[in-house]
């Protein structure tokens, strides 16, 4: 979620008497407004006949217009439609609309709303102000019927891969042809100029199993009619939730080009053994006055303080009301059409905390009665105090209550790093002690664990995963600073050796730990963005991966590649059940602070090392550790890692260097 976004807010009180068709219709409040049976889809095309079909109960009438553009120009054609079951308009136009374009407009209390694509537009013109008309059939790849899901036995399998599109491969040093487009991640044999893997071929050569793509749909604020301008935004603006971005696809003003690079994307990945998680943000829209939802049915949408004025939990201008009926409808539609449509694997929910459970867990029963290996994970908190009871929102806190949902851990984020707020103060990577608790409660994945002072551990008093596979485990994200921005901003004086010990420890912290591994694009060759931690429209000076550093940094890229090598070989270290985890993992006592030691013991979910030794030492001096006796591989140690091993280690005793990790076995 960007802090920052511009909103056009509207002000929209809830309607007490509306008007529908030729009689009065009264409507006492938004859960009295009949729910649309069937599917939410707007147009069905066929080279005979087009139907078309708008939900609007509040309208007195509403009207089709038809073009030849995606913009510009005046309606060829206008077509009243007519008011049918459950405060749904239909209308039919017995012709070929093939390439055409449309909208609709709604007349509420003798005022004409203004032209829109309708809420379920799932083609649209340049910019997206009209729905398109399209041979579905042509937008498939050759051998779409074929793509299937790379397998997936466990969500404790998963490594997430967070991206956006042009940051990962608009910079000159990328060698990519389709820079900053969805074909990007098509194009293999890319390379950086010291003849590097970039691009698709560098996610496989590190060996990631999930690519978390940034809002991929279409969303308002990037021009796309003026794409040489080098426009830049994260892209979370919702305009259509339904269709792929058009800033990201070669031709933003042919429909079907959009969908067609978009599904090449995601089969390009698939084959790559890689599955695709969309980020979505239903919590709130670009615009309110002028939206798709507030100019088809004005106020439902959107959730209203008791004065009738907007509520803000986004902090963008409004809020949607995820558990008004054909609100959650909507967004249940929405996910299972990404996933049949496009075969998207995952989703991330913006603002997660906005929506109400109930929708969360409808939309995960949704999604298990297509395929249980997909993936949801969401933002645990909201940027305001949305207008709905806190106990009944998708909290961070309330995870135990939507089983088969995953939230991120700023526990462990802040933990390891220090506040987001707090640029300048660091904790355990920093050398600051007290963070010791916030850190462990991330590694046996925010679940109950005897061993875990909760009392200690920042801003949750309490476990609040049932599974270690509903906590993403992570240091740094497209929000906030990046890893190596943030700890240049609390150890300003740490030397560039420093920061790649650091920048090590971080990430083996994180995939050494229980919950779900995420790490945002390039922190394996260290990232940085000149310390601009709200990056959402900065130029791509700023946000662009600068492959280079795949060279420069070629030692922390192949300690990241065997880090995920070392997690996916060895189970103990994704048990993926709390019991297990209580059973099997046991932290060592240590003396002093910035040490945390645990033991994954008894071949820890059937894995073929005996007994594992895990220490993180963020002291800059070296650390002892007493361990229980007996011969041990070393695999990690001093910023190295080899699962062949580093030597042996024997005794009751073992030194852990400054600023690093250990991990060996026996």
């Amino acid at each position: 979620m960007k802090i920052g976004i511009n909103s056009i807010i509207g002000v929209t009180t809830v309607a007490t008497v509306m008007s529908c068709s030729s009689a009065k219709k009264e409507y006492a409040s938004f859960e009295l407004y009949p729910v649309r049976t069937g599917s939410l889809m707007e147009m069905e095309y066929t080279p005979e006949a087009t139907k078309f079909t708008l939900w609007s109960p509040t309208a007195e009438e509403v009207r089709l217009m038809l073009y030849d553009e995606g913009e510009g120009g005046h309606a060829y054609e206008t077509v009243k439609m007519e008011l049918g079951e459950d405060g749904t308009w239909a209308t039919v136009v017995n012709k070929n609309l093939l390439n055409k374009f449309y909208t609709f407009n709604v007349k509420i209390n003798d005022k004409w709303q203004g032209d829109t694509p309708g809420i379920n537009a799932h083609a649209v013109g340049v910019n997206g102000k009209r729905a398109a008309i399209i041979d579905w059939k042509a937008t498939n790849p050759e051998g779409w019927e074929n793509d299937q899901r790379p397998p997936l036995k466990s969500p404790a399998d998963m490594i997430i891969y967070e991206m956006h599109h042009r940051d990962f491969s608009v910079d000159s040093t990328s060698g990519i042809k389709n820079k900053g487009k969805f074909l990007a991640l098509t194009e293999h044999g890319t390379m950086n100029s010291d003849k590097l893997l970039t691009g698709i071929d560098h996610l496989i050569e590190l060996g990631v199993t999930h690519v978390h793509l940034l809002p991929s749909y279409d969303y308002a604020s990037v021009d796309e009619t003026k794409l040489d301008e080098n426009q830049y935004n994260w892209g979370y603006d919702p305009l259509n939730y339904n269709v792929p971005d058009g800033s990201y696809s070669t031709d933003p003003y042919q429909p079907a080009t959009r969908v067609k690079e978009f599904k090449q994307m995601v089969q390009a990945l698939h084959k790559a053994g890689i599955r695709v998680i969309l980020d979505v943000v239903y919590n709130h829209t670009f615009n309110t006055a002028e939206s798709n939802f507030e100019r088809t049915v004005p106020g439902y949408f959107y959730r209203q303080k008791e004065d009738g004025t907007l509520a803000n939990g986004s902090g963008c201008g409004n809020e949607t009301a995820s558990e008004r009926p054909m609100m959650r409808k909507f967004m249940i539609e929405s996910v299972l059409y990404w996933m049949k449509e496009y075969h998207i694997d995952g989703f991330r929910f913006d603002l997660m905390g906005v929506h109400d459970i109930e929708t969360m867990n409808e939309i995960r029963k949704a999604v298990d009665e297509v395929d249980s290996t997909v993936c949801v994970y969401g933002e645990g908190w909201a940027a305001e105090t949305p207008q709905y009871p806190v106990d009944s929102l998708a909290m961070k806190k309330n995870v135990a209550y939507m089983p088969g949902i995953a939230v991120f851990s700023d526990e462990f984020r802040d933990g390891l790093c220090g506040s987001v707020w707090e640029k300048g103060k660091g904790a355990f990577l920093a050398g600051v002690p007290g963070g010791e608790n916030s850190v462990k409660f991330g590694i046996v994945g925010a679940i109950e664990h005897p061993q875990v002072r909760y009392d200690s551990v920042n801003y949750s008093r309490q476990a609040w995963a049932g599974q270690p596979t509903q906590m993403i485990s992570y240091v740094s994200c497209h929000d906030g600073l990046c890893l190596v921005d943030r700890l240049k901003a609390s150890m300003p004086e740490a030397t560039p050796e420093q920061l790649v010990r650091l920048d090590k420890l971080a990430q083996t912290v994180v995939f050494t730990s229980q919950g779900i591994p995420f790490i945002y694009a390039g922190e394996e060759v260290m990232r940085d963005k000149q310390g601009v931690d709200n990056s959402y429209k900065s130029p791509d000076a700023v946000n662009a991966i600068d492959w280079r550093r795949k060279t420069m940094n070629g030692d922390v890229f192949m300690y990241y590649k065997r880090l995920i090598d070392l997690r996916k070989s060895h189970p103990a270290f994704r048990m993926g059940d709390a019991e297990k985890v209580r059973k099997h993992l046991e932290f060592l006592p240590v003396e002093g602070q910035n040490l945390i030691a645990f033991r994954l013991k008894d071949h820890a979910n059937g894995d073929s090392w005996e007994d594992i030794i895990v220490a993180f030492n963020s002291r800059m001096t070296p650390a002892r550790l007493a361990v229980p006796a007996g011969k041990y591989t070393v695999v990690c140690k001093d910023g190295v890692i080899d699962v062949r091993g580093l030597g042996t280690q024997t005794g009751t005793e073992v030194i852990i260097p400054g600023q690093s990790a250990l991990i060996m076995y026996r």
